[in-house]
């Protein structure tokens, strides 16, 4: 049997093999130490190998972040890569997406960098996975950061979450011979199936994907007791050591060096850790050394850590990188019986709990509680007010492009998704950028399908100028529809920066975007047209990014001006319901006697924003703005 060739690769490079190999169509990141030449390398092996991917320097690592996640959600394999600051960056996306979760396999490469040898922080990105509950990956070598890489996407796709693979500086600039294989072909056209419930979920249906994360990172726990990337290497002694990562392949060299016969137990799953195969180990030895860098992720889940010590006891320094010759130092006072007393005694109840099984919290001490919690009782859904001008947007845009994905954002006008027309809902700034990674995965296919970013003024200014700063650099092709109703409205009217002299339009063109119009929503038939000249603008052969801003004041401060008494010909209303759809105004009823709709006046400013969504015109001006009837 001819044996793979072998190819002398550094760490990054070797997670750029995996990538290459497992399929990964889109592959995004920012640059820095010590993650910078995972995407480097994945370009130059890709054009070496004659592979075909799409790869992106982002302008930041949360756009970044959200190219990829947009492309795992068509059911692409994607990654992203950064250091662990940039993760701080990218966090908002990050939790939301845990929440979301994924179609195509979704990995993110966080680089730590114990030390720090060039980051203002030596914080742990383990202890993130933790946080936002997304399972981690924790090599010990660059092969193994191959192989976790090429683990990560099935592992994704099965628990459709995202992945965190956690490698450290050690890994990354270390150099190993890596097999090269051949890189799997995967036949996934993108296909973004609407789903508003997960993708542009509102606080309400949070609340059940939060629960469905939790059975996630269960399920995940469950399976990474028998995770090939954990092991226990035998020794001699009532004393453990349980290692992992970069630590667990220092503290094996040292074992061996030194003639030390000491059980060690890798643990490459740090998060959730498997509690069964933690706490068997602990349960077998009078007292267990936890290794690990930078901080204490694994020890801090051990539940019961009478018989531990580590970074939290002290016996492990708090800070600093484990080189080997701190290694050997805590190793040898550890085997000499040289700790720390452990802070606290258990309580009685914790001290007659069994270790065989793993508990059902992995961080706190306490049961979690026996009744599920209840659901939520049902009500009224949260809508736009009467008059808004989102609303009309909303309705002209689904008449100009009725197949269009809807890439939406944060705020008021994310209740355009009772209209059908928000499909996404990630975190601020997002529209922009996850539509910019739905062009990534639907151009790969070939396929010219039209993408909308809804965002509004006040997000625009906050998050979307580099989304669209990036979408401009990287020749997306897309519309950017900027609902401007000249206030904060969601969260009390504050100022945008509109009020200081700032200017979209001004903004827009100065990022290099040449489609750049404003119209009134109101002004249905006109926005419909510009709608579509923007599209036809998106698909030319010179176009690019198309901006509208559709601008009316909030309802709220400047009520829109009345059209007249608006009114509802009982006799032509066929109870088609359109317009509750299409509009979803408040004040259009349907009446439980007759199944018609009818007007709520006490609701009704009489803006006529639901004139054009009633099919059969059964809606109209009853009496003339201005005359009294």
């Amino acid at each position: 049997m001819t044996k793979n060739p072998s190819v002398l690769l550094l760490g990054n490079g070797a997670i750029a093999r995996g990538l290459l190999e497992s399929g990964c169509e889109v592959a995004t990141a920012y640059p820095g130490t010590p993650s910078t030449e995972i995407l480097e390398e994945t370009i130059e092996q890709a054009a070496a190998a004659g592979i075909d991917i799409t790869t992106e320097w982002s302008v930041n690592e949360k756009v970044a972040f959200d190219i990829a996640l947009a492309a795992a959600m068509t059911g692409k394999r994607s990654a992203t890569a950064m250091k662990q600051v940039g993760l701080n960056v990218a966090s908002d996306s990050l939790l939301s997406a845990a929440y979301t979760g994924v179609v195509g396999g979704f990995l993110v490469v966080s680089c730590d960098d114990p030390g720090p040898h060039s980051s203002q922080t030596e914080q742990d990105s383990r202890l993130f996975a933790l946080f936002a509950k997304v399972p981690v990956l924790d090599p010990s070598s660059p092969r193994e950061a191959r192989e976790m890489t090429a683990a990560a996407f099935p592992l994704s796709e099965r628990h459709r979450i995202p992945v965190l693979l956690r490698p450290t500086t050690a890994v990354c600039h270390a150099r190993q011979p890596i097999e090269l294989r051949a890189a799997e072909k995967l036949a996934r056209p993108a296909k973004f199936v609407r789903d508003p419930g997960r993708w542009a979920a509102t606080p309400r249906f949070r609340l059940q994907l939060h629960r469905e994360l939790n059975d996630k990172i269960e399920a995940l726990r469950r399976e990474f007791e028998t995770s090939p990337f954990n092991g226990e290497d035998p020794g001699k002694g009532m004393l453990g050591i349980l290692a992992g990562g970069i630590a667990w392949a220092v503290a094996r060299d040292i074992l061996a060096e030194e003639g030390w016969q000491v059980p060690l137990l890798k643990i490459g799953t740090p998060h959730p850790l498997p509690l069964g195969l933690a706490m068997r180990f602990v349960a077998r030895h009078e007292r267990v050394l936890v290794l690990e860098e930078p901080d204490y992720a694994i020890e801090v889940q051990i539940p019961d850590r009478r018989k531990v010590h580590g970074r939290m006891t002290g016996d492990v320094p708090r800070a600093g990188e484990l080189t080997p010759e701190v290694m050997t130092r805590v190793i040898r006072r550890f085997l000499r019986g040289e700790t720390h007393p452990i802070a606290a005694e258990p309580a009685a109840a914790e001290m007659d709990a069994p270790v065989e099984s793993a508990p059902e919290c992995a961080v706190c001490d306490s049961e979690p509680d026996e009744a599920p919690l209840p659901e939520l009782p049902p009500g009224p859904a949260p809508t736009l007010c009467p008059g808004c001008g989102h609303r009309a947007a909303f309705f002209d845009l689904r008449r100009a492009l009725p197949k269009a994905i809807y890439a939406g954002d944060i705020g008021c006008y994310t209740l355009g998704i009772n209209q059908g027309a928000i499909d996404t809902c990630l975190d601020m700034g997002a529209s922009i950028t996850l539509a910019n990674g739905f062009w990534h995965a639907y151009r790969r296919d070939r396929n010219d399908i039209p993408i909308v970013a809804v965002i509004g003024d006040s997000t625009f200014f906050h998050s979307g100028i580099p989304g669209l700063l990036n979408a401009v650099a990287s020749g997306a092709r897309f519309i950017v529809l900027v609902l401007d109703n000249g206030t904060v409205a969601m969260t009390g009217f504050q100022p945008t920066p509109a009020a200081g002299g700032a200017d979209i339009e001004k903004v827009a063109r100065a990022l290099g975007v040449r489609f750049v119009e404003s119209i009134d929503p109101f002004s249905t038939k006109d926005t419909i047209a510009l709608l579509k000249r923007a599209h036809e603008f998106t698909r030319k052969p010179d176009g690019g990014i198309a901006l509208v801003v559709a601008r009316r004041p909030c309802a709220l401060i400047v009520p829109p001006p009345p059209r007249g008494r608006i009114e509802v010909e009982p006799e032509k209303c066929t109870a088609c319901d359109v317009c509750l759809r299409q509009c979803g105004c408040p004040a259009l009823v349907k009446d439980a006697d007759t199944g018609k709709v009818r007007i709520d006046r006490f609701r009704c400013n009489d803006c006529g924003n639901c004139i054009d969504a009633c099919p059969p015109h059964a809606i109209g001006v009853g009496v003339p703005a201005g005359r009294t009837s």
